[in-house]
């Protein structure tokens, strides 16, 4: 049965305008995403298959352009329209922050630095620079690869940090484990910097670690 011939309240799209985004599955997501489907497969049926295929759905929007272009339904074209999605929610988060306080706006960081860096297969580091009221002013991924006391150089933060006339900064990195919890390097680390930005009057608010489920706070917890 094609979706068109579905109950109202069970299409996607129609579902979506009725009880909002937030009511939809991934596969009904998905299927919006998709709009057709494929010989035998509705939108939702073709959604459903490529989420069993990669596992679920963050691992669809994590996919490269091979791996993602090699299913069926799926190609060059639809992988530049997700990214392209992607994105777009990535400057909407960026834009919410700059227009209020970091501080005020807590979740508004969590969303912003989740939708920055869950997706990176391999651990990066990053700074949100701040000015005197806590707005946004730059995010930047300043180090890649295995990030502890001894591959992050705090020069190189106070350097950018002092690029952007930043009055206070949020630390964030990711565990590609998914497992959002710091290790003593971690501990260590945000010390340090917490002292070489002191010396340049520059606070730390917050190191933020993304995993699989939300952002861990380190400064919540009591380890800064």
């Amino acid at each position: 049965m094609s979706i068109r011939e579905w109950p109202a309240a069970e299409r996607p799209r129609e579902k979506l305008l009725a009880q909002g985004a937030a009511s939809l599955t991934d596969a009904e997501l998905l299927a919006i995403f998709l709009r057709t489907g494929v010989a035998g497969q509705s939108a939702v049926d073709l959604a459903r298959h490529l989420l069993a295929d990669f596992g679920s759905l963050r691992a669809l929007l994590q996919a490269d352009l091979p791996s993602f272009s090699q299913r069926l339904g799926l190609g060059p074209a639809k992988f530049a329209q997700l990214q392209a999605v992607l994105e777009m929610g990535r400057r909407h988060l960026a834009e919410q922050l700059r227009r209020d306080s970091a501080l005020e706006s807590p979740q508004a960081v969590r969303d912003y630095l989740k939708a920055l860096l869950r997706h990176e297969p391999h651990e990066v580091f990053g700074c949100l620079f701040l000015d005197a009221k806590h707005r946004v002013l730059a995010f930047e991924a300043l180090f890649q690869g295995s990030i502890d006391s001894a591959s992050v150089y705090p020069r190189q933060v106070v350097k950018r940090a002092l690029a952007h006339n930043a009055a206070a900064l949020i630390l964030t990195h990711n565990h590609p484990s998914g497992v959002a919890e710091p290790s003593q390097a971690d501990k260590v680390l945000t010390q340090r910097l917490k002292e070489a930005l002191a010396l340049v009057e520059v606070r730390i608010l917050d190191h933020f670690i993304i995993g699989d489920g939300e952002p861990l706070s380190m400064a919540e917890h009591g380890w800064m």
